[in-house]
């Protein structure tokens, strides 16, 4: 029986300003709508601050780039013990744990501090971001000094200092303590788009001392009080944050107050206790279990189950999830194509009523594709690479100055990279078959399909009776503006061929889309391996020069390739960023065997940095479709260290939303081996050699279904009648039935 009262952590017993904001990243709170990083109460010039609000997005000025905004702060205390700021860069820290709770979203810091002065005190720190109330978020101080009395002075509110960067995008509206208790802060972004209201109360001891103040936009309350040796001072920080996105709304405030008032007297234990209620039913609908030689196997699938549930703003569908979740900075907040390839499955598979948000969220903004389609001079809907809430492209047209040169470079993603178009068709695709949602097909899925393959048709060009894609850039981004790249070309092939096909299904008569669609299909040049079963990754990549890449491989994911070489001189060689090829085998596994799939695997591999956090995943899963289940667990291994790896620095700006997707995606399309083909649900199982059990639910045409894999067997449990292939064989599932799978050797072995 599996068991969802876990107790899975995520902790820290050591303080080290070096990985300040890799935690306040990692161990950030959030709900889909409303994100908050992990910072300390107290002030650290090395932490970077930040809230933020789905689908909150400023342009601060001409030249600047949209971002998500980062909110005025709500976690930030001043904190005086006898007269001393309390820091632990300063005194003595006699012991220190912080810890994220997985299951019940709650974090909680506990120190133990020597002040300079000699005195202890005992500081504990509890805050979560409501699961059931999107604008909430609750803190929690106690503070107690340990060895004589001692005088606690606390400052905490709303502070607008706060800024993207040193950007500002918000301008002070009015600031308001409403019966002497309720703290509250409107705002404007400075394009007069956006409202935000921040409010917030602080209940304090009733033996403390209470004031106010409002200057140079921070809005305080301050608190003090004397305590005995053993007595505790405690703060409960409750807070609310909303916004009218789309246009002004004065009688917001009103609302926002109402809804504090509310939270504030239920009481921090209350609300934690019912957004707990409402996790465990998710944490059921969706985790993972994993019985591993390793316990961090657990802890990684947890803590990107944890991660994805705060990134997907299932309240909004004109949201959709960012590169960096709602986690920091990174990437100014804007949506790629990570979402339809890398985040959206896992929903799917989960919660397919949240897949399908995000796929409208696509089609809601098809009016900006087919305005950038036409910009270029084609027909149909071409994404923007970067897209945030109105549908138009966000990429910067410039990169950061190049520090040797003093040039900025043009940023090629948003001219050439393209194959967007046909990953948002195969995500529709995959919705389709996984569903049978023929209400969504019949409208917006047939549209999506029709404007994505419009584009594909006005960009070909005829080259000598066929059908050529040129000037393109594959998911490899170190080889730009080649042509005949084979992931966008059979992607593209894919998408034309999804449109045409979902025309006949529905019945619309054959016309002449219907015609070029044909034509297309029939003329598109699709590079053909050669005889050692390689494919091309283009046109020009066979004659390219190859170097040494052991330096470069040692240190993926830091671009340090670019230090020694140029974009230039990087693209004139057979160097990848990411898999390109090997994530065309990924994508569309029906249309290669094993043989092309191993010899392509073994080509590319040593060939590619991993410089991107979505490459060693996805090696990992085609590795691990090919039987070859060490390679694979460790390429799964090297996709969890990609955020919870020692590195100190490498996810101070955001969380690798992608990456957390594919953790899911490793175990469950990996090393669990489900894949759909021509509407059939295939389950291939190749556990590696670590694990003894993985177990996970599993959403398919409407049904619940529950899979349990050992080394021995698989176990299938269905409460309906579902039909499936378990190891290539159909079989018919209703209740429980369990396979035996062949000995561990020879599936290594096949």
């Amino acid at each position: 029986m599996l068991s969802y009262e876990f107790n899975n952590h995520a902790g820290r017993s050591r303080f080290d300003p070096h990985y300040h904001n890799k935690y306040a990243t990692l161990m950030a709170a959030g709900n889909g709508a409303l994100g908050v990083r992990a910072t300390h109460e107290e002030a650290y010039t090395t932490q970077t601050r930040g809230m933020f609000l789905a689908g909150l997005y400023h342009r601060a000025g001409e030249g600047e780039t949209t971002e998500l905004v980062n909110l005025p702060d709500l976690v930030g205390m001043d904190i005086e013990l006898n007269g001393e700021i309390f820091s632990l860069l300063s005194g003595e820290i006699l012991s220190y744990r912080r810890e994220l709770c997985f299951a019940s979203g709650e974090l909680t810091r506990t120190v133990e501090w020597r002040s300079p002065r000699g005195q202890r005190f005992t500081l504990k720190s509890e805050r979560f971001v409501s699961a059931t109330r999107l604008g909430l978020f609750c803190l929690r101080l106690a503070i107690t000094p340990v060895d004589s009395a001692a005088t606690v002075r606390v400052a905490t509110g709303i502070d607008a200092t706060q800024t993207n960067s040193g950007r500002q995008h918000l301008a002070e509206r009015e600031l308001r303590v409403f019966e002497n208790s309720y703290l509250q802060a409107r705002y404007r972004t400075l394009d007069n788009v956006s409202d935000v209201t921040l409010g917030c109360v602080c209940r304090v001891n009733a033996q403390a001392q209470v004031s106010f103040s409002a200057k140079n936009r921070r809005l305080l309350q301050h608190s003090q009080q004397t305590l005995v040796a053993g007595e505790s001072f405690t703060l409960e920080k409750c807070a609310w944050v909303s916004a009218s996105l789309d246009a002004p709304d004065d009688s917001a405030a009103t609302v926002a107050l109402a809804a504090l008032r509310e939270c504030a007297t239920m009481g921090y234990d209350a609300l934690l206790a019912e957004s707990s209620a409402a996790r465990r039913v998710w944490w059921q609908q969706a985790r993972v279990e994993v019985e591993s030689a390793s316990s961090q196997d657990q802890q990684a699938l947890d803590f990107a189950l944890y991660q994805l549930h705060a990134m997907t703003p299932r309240h909004d569908e004109r949201s959709s999830i960012a590169a960096k979740g709602l986690t920091g900075e990174g990437y100014k907040g804007h949506v790629f194509w990570d979402t339809e390839v890398f985040l959206l499955p896992f929903h799917l598979h989960t919660a397919p009523a949240v897949a399908r948000q995000l796929l409208r969220y696509r089609w809601l903004n098809l009016a900006g594709a087919k305005r950038k389609a036409a910009r270029g001079g084609w027909q149909g809907a071409l994404f923007p690479w970067e897209s945030a809430r109105t549908g138009e492209e966000e990429t910067p047209e410039f990169a950061a100055i190049n520090i040797r040169t003093g040039l900025r470079q043009k940023v090629a993603s948003a001219l050439a990279e393209h194959h967007l178009v046909a990953d948002i068709a195969w995500a529709v695709a995959a919705y389709w078959q996984a569903t049978g949602d023929d209400v969504f097909m019949a409208h917006e899925g047939r549209e999506l399909l029709e404007e994505t393959a419009r584009f594909w048709l006005s960009r070909a060009q005829n080259i000598n009776g066929r059908l050529e894609l040129h000037d393109v850039i594959g998911p490899d981004e170190y080889t730009e503006h080649i042509n005949n790249n084979a992931y966008t070309s059979y992607l593209a092939h894919h998408n034309v061929a999804l449109a045409r096909d979902i025309r006949r299904r529905f019945g619309i008569p054959d016309d002449a889309l219907t015609a070029q669609c044909d034509d297309f299909l029939a003329r598109l040049y699709l590079p053909v391996a050669r005889e050692d079963g390689v494919i091309p990754q283009d046109d020009t990549f066979f004659g390219k020069p190859t170097i040494d890449l052991t330096r470069y491989r040692a240190s993926a994911g830091s671009q340090s390739v670019l230090l020694d070489y140029s974009r230039a001189e990087v693209n004139e060689m057979q160097i990848l960023k990411q898999a390109d090829v090997v994530m065309l085998l990924y994508m569309l596994p029906w249309r290669f065997d094993n043989a092309t799939v191993a010899a392509n695997l073994d080509y590319y591999e040593p060939r590619t940095i991993h410089d991107s956090s979505l490459s060693k995943a996805i090696h990992g899963i085609v590795a691990a479709r090919c039987g070859r289940r060490d390679e694979a667990y460790g390429f799964w291994r090297a996709g969890c260290e990609i955020d919870l790896g020692g590195a100190p620095h490498s996810s101070d700006d955001g969380i690798h939303a992608a990456a957390t997707g594919a953790i899911w995606l490793g175990a469950v399309v990996g090393f669990a081996g489900i894949s759909v083909k021509e509407g059939g649900l295939y389950v291939t199982p190749s556990l590696p050699a670590q694990w003894r059990r993985l177990a996970f639910p599993f959403c398919w045409q409407g049904l619940q279904l529950h899979f349990e894999i050992t080394q021995a067997s698989l176990t299938v449990r269905s409460a309906h009648a579902v039909r499936m292939f378990i190891n290539d064989t159909e079989q018919e599932i209703h209740g429980e039935r369990v396979f035996p799978l062949p000995d561990s050797a020879r599936r290594e072995a096949k």
